[in-house]
This record gives C-alpha cells, sequence and structure tokens, in this order.
C-alpha cells in the first residue's frame, strides 16, 4: 500500500536558484517572435488580472481593507495566467540578472530579451484596454466601474518620480518573490499558493507594476471624458504624457525591486562560487561568452 506524503514537497531555495539560473539562460536565447508572442500574452494577461481587480474597486460598499485585501486575490490570476500558462513578463524577467551574474549569459543578451518583452507587454496591455473600452465594460455597476478606472489612472499618473519610484521597487520585490515561490512548488496547485500572497501583498498595499499600469492608465485615459466628468475625478495629470511620466520611474523601480533586492541577493547568497561546494573556475564559466 503506498503511503501517504503530507509533507512539504517543494524545491529548496537552492534549486529554486539553480532552476531561476537556467531558465534565464532560456529566455535570453529564445527567438525574437516567440518572445515578442508570449511577451504580448503576458501584457494582456496582467490586463486581465487588472481587470478583475478593479471590478472589486467600483463596488462602493466594501470597506477599505476587503476592496485592497479581495481586490489583491483577484488581480493574483494575471501571474497565475503568466507562469501556468506560460509567457514573458518584464517584472518576472527581472529575475534574469542571476543568469546575467553567474555570466551565462550577456549584458546585451539580457537586455535585449528586457527590451522586447517590456515593448511586448505594452502592445498586449494596451491592446487588451482597447478591446476592453470598445465592449462598453465601464457601463457595467451603474457606470461605476469606467469611474473606478478613471480613479485609477489619475491617482498614478498623479504620483511624484520618487514615490512612483519607490512603490515599483517594493512592487517588484514581491512580484519577483512570487515568482520564485512558484519556482518551488512541483504542482499547479503550488504554483498558485506561492503566488497568491506576494502578489496580493504588493496589490493591497498600493504598490505600482508597470505592465499592469499599462492597461490601468490607457484604459482610464479612454473613460477619462465620460465617467471621470460624472464621478467628479481631477484628471488634470491624466494623460499620454502623464502615462509616460508615471511608467518611467515606475519601471526603473520594478528593475531594481526585481533585479537587485531578488535575483542579485539571493545570487549572492546561493550561487556565489564560493559557495557552491566541488565548483571550480573552468566549470563557472563554461557557459560563459565573456
Amino acid at each position: 500500500m503506498a503511503r501517504l506524503n503530507l509533507g512539504l514537497d517543494a524545491y529548496s531555495p537552492r534549486e529554486v536558484s539553480e532552476k531561476i539560473e537556467s531558465v534565464g539562460v532560456a529566455k535570453a536565447r529564445l527567438g525574437f517572435l516567440q518572445t515578442a508572442m508570449l511577451a504580448i500574452l503576458a501584457g494582456a494577461f496582467i490586463g486581465l488580472g487588472a481587470l478583475f481587480y478593479t471590478l472589486v474597486a467600483s463596488d462602493s460598499t466594501l470597506g477599505f481593507a476587503a476592496t485592497r485585501v479581495l481586490g489583491g486575490l483577484v488581480f493574483s490570476l494575471g501571474l497565475v495566467l503568466v507562469t501556468v500558462g506560460g509567457a514573458e513578463l518584464f517584472t518576472g524577467n527581472n529575475l534574469m540578472a542571476m543568469a546575467w551574474a553567474e555570466r551565462r549569459i550577456r549584458s546585451s543578451e539580457l537586455l535585449r530579451n528586457w527590451a522586447i518583452v517590456f515593448v511586448g507587454n505594452a502592445v498586449g496591455a494596451i491592446g487588451l484596454a482597447v478591446l476592453v473600452y470598445l465592449s462598453h465594460h465601464g457601463a457595467m455597476n451603474g457606470g461605476a466601474v469606467g469611474a473606478a478606472y478613471v480613479k485609477i489612472a489619475a491617482a498614478k499618473t498623479a504620483l511624484p518620480f520618487g514615490e512612483a519610484f519607490f512603490k515599483g521597487m517594493l512592487c517588484n520585490l514581491l512580484v519577483c518573490l512570487g515568482v520564485w515561490l512558484a519556482m518551488a512548488g512541483r504542482s499547479v496547485v503550488d504554483k498558485v499558493v506561492g503566488i497568491v500572497f506576494p502578489i496580493s501583498a504588493f496589490v493591497a498595499a498600493g504598490f505600482e507594476h508597470s505592465v499592469a499600469n499599462m492597461y490601468f492608465i490607457p484604459l482610464g485615459i479612454f473613460f477619462a471624458d465620460s465617467a471621470g466628468t460624472a464621478a467628479g475625478v481631477d484628471t488634470t495629470s491624466l494623460g499620454w504624457s502623464g502615462f509616460v511620466s508615471n511608467l518611467i520611474p515606475v519601471t526603473l523601480g520594478n528593475v531594481v525591486g526585481g533585479s537587485v533586492t531578488v535575483a542579485l541577493v539571493y545570487h549572492f547568497i546561493y550561487r556565489r562560487p564560493a559557495l557552491i561546494e566541488g565548483r571550480t573556475g573552468t566549470e563557472r564559466t563554461r557557459d560563459s561568452d565573456f
């Protein structure tokens, strides 16, 4: 009779670091078209999570904490789709810094991937925003959904540079930890559970995710004239220039939060040559093109 194992069945942190490094190499060597298409999917997937969040945020009967926590839980749909369904997300790909720090990929390969994925994410997220706008989704709940988009977008574009940067940094610290925990899982359920808590935490805390903002802000701009006026939202900062002004510091913060505070910190802990027993300098640089 088979014994039922109720113990912890997950990859160890050191094994996760090895997996993320290997995945980073594979991502860097992926062809342009495949990378771009997977990036477009990821932008749309995060947009779907943002759409789900906005439905919760539009309900004025919920209290502050309930709105933030429940909204964060449903927003997790985006990273679940990216991780389980398979897609290329800029913020998650900041973990490729581990493979770069180990000299298994070149700086040019890292930046190439980030550039393609960032643009692809924007295409997917903004494309979904256009489709959602054309579907008259904002009319739900007596127009409260459209007003919620405008309110969210206006608040984002009004953020000062420094605040947007640090909110972006804290956001991607949690996003990359969510990816890290998902990589530790051996089943779909493991991965979903690993994702939900870090993602719901960053959303509940009001941190800034560059790809989510590629959906939120354009849709807020689309709804500004109708829903914004009706809801009495100050849309002074809400426009395409405000979109760019938000995206720059948030993206920079995301890069620092994911690449430095997660990827490079874990690389220092688990992948430093001195900490890897029995691995010679020749073996360490075997995969390097430097």
